[in-house]
């Protein structure tokens, strides 16, 4: 198990799959960051799950980024 959460290539691909999609007009997150930044107007609970559903991989990515970093 702790090597599947320090592999930051596995995150990555992740990050650049399930973290982005659906792709168009713009990847989902980036919506979603926007539509927070914005003050979050009219947000509902499902909305705040799928943020949590695409920033995952993300925020695990950097984690395991850091470590390895930590590690040299």
């Amino acid at each position: 198990m702790k090597k599947t959460l320090d592999n930051w290539q596995l995150w990555l691909m992740a990050s650049l799959t399930l973290g982005l999609a659906p792709f168009l007009p713009e990847p989902h997150i980036v919506g979603k960051i926007r539509w927070i930044l914005g003050g979050a107007v009219g947000m509902k609970a499902i909305d705040w799950f799928d943020f949590v559903l695409h920033g995952t991989p993300w925020l695990l990515f950097i984690r395991a980024l850091v470590i390895k970093i930590a590690r040299k």
